[in-house]
């Protein structure tokens, strides 16, 4: 098939490779405009879509927007057969889902209509979902509300977003190819919608811990924000990201660390750092961050 791929970060990069390992024609890569990065956060860093397909050969597009008659038409003058979205990070205009032979079909990462929206793993980790997977839906006008083509589940267990995040990957871009094979075959469902669920996009101010929470929400909380933006407190005045932890037996002050190895007691429970990261430092495990960072019983952290 002639298709136009839209994606943008590393999420996106195993569908675009499946796409062209199944021999299908990508004409095009549409993704985000280059960003500021690099160590002085000067140099524009593409996007990890836009690498992937400039080594692979392929025209990559990144406009601002695609309001404008003139990026319509030159989307539609590709004469796709069809357009396969995931995460690109804009809104699609009619226009634009119109043009393709075959709509436009989106690899989302949720079981649809569960968690629609711009952070379906990071709220599904955090909302304690036992699985969450992955959905082919046909794009319409409406945030994630398109027909559903076919869906694989996964648990999700003591999974960071990180780790869920290349798992769903690597199925959505499985489950695409698939349902290329004979698109014509299958049968669309509609979603319910009083059945849906919203997946708000993560705000940094919702980083910081709050240890007057039960400790399994707690754990939830971190490793849904992990790796990025990264649940945060503050030991000594200065920031430590924890990225994984666990639950263990133990009780006190909420926020009080009750024993030697950095036992953090919650509002209900407590909780054990596994894996943290101080600013400017790379992430380590909890007896290598002890080890440059002694932490004594009854220290109360932020």
């Amino acid at each position: 098939m002639r298709i136009i791929f839209m994606g943008t970060p590393e999420f996106a990069v195993p569908t675009l490779q499946a796409l062209v390992d199944a021999a299908h024609e990508v004409v095009c890569v549409y993704t985000q405009p280059p960003r500021p990065g690099g160590r002085r956060g000067r140099e524009l860093t593409p996007t990890p879509v836009h690498q992937r397909a400039s080594d692979l050969g392929i025209e990559v597009r990144h406009p601002k927007s695609l309001k404008s008659a003139e990026e319509q038409e030159a989307f539609a003058a590709l004469d796709a057969d069809i357009a396969v979205v995931a995460a690109y990070g804009l809104i699609l205009p009619q226009a634009i889902l119109d043009a393709p032979k075959n709509g436009c079909l989106n690899v989302h990462a949720s079981i649809l209509p569960h968690w629609r929206g711009a952070a379906p793993i990071h709220r599904a980790v955090m909302a304690g979902d036992p699985v969450t997977g992955v959905t082919i839906m046909r794009m319409e006008a409406g945030l994630d509300t398109g027909p559903m083509i076919t869906f694989a589940r996964t648990p999700i267990e003591d999974k960071t977003t990180g780790e869920l995040t290349e798992e769903l990957a690597e199925i959505g871009a499985q489950l695409m190819v698939g349902t290329l094979i004979d698109l014509k075959a299958l049968h669309p469902l509609e979603q319910d919608d009083e059945e849906a669920t919203y997946a708000a996009k993560i705000d940094k101010a919702e980083a910081r811990i709050d240890w007057n929470r039960p400790a399994e929400e707690v754990v939830r909380h971190v490793h849904g924000l992990s790796p990025f933006p990264g649940a945060w407190f503050e030991l000594d005045g200065n920031r430590v990201k924890l990225l994984r932890a666990e639950v263990i037996e133990g009780s006190g002050k909420a926020c009080e660390v009750i024993d030697e190895r950095l036992a953090i007691a919650c509002g209900d429970g407590a909780i054990r750092p596994i894996e943290l990261q101080r600013a400017g430092k790379p992430k380590m495990g909890l007896e290598n961050f002890l080890r440059g960072n002694a932490v004594t019983k009854g220290t109360v952290i932020a």
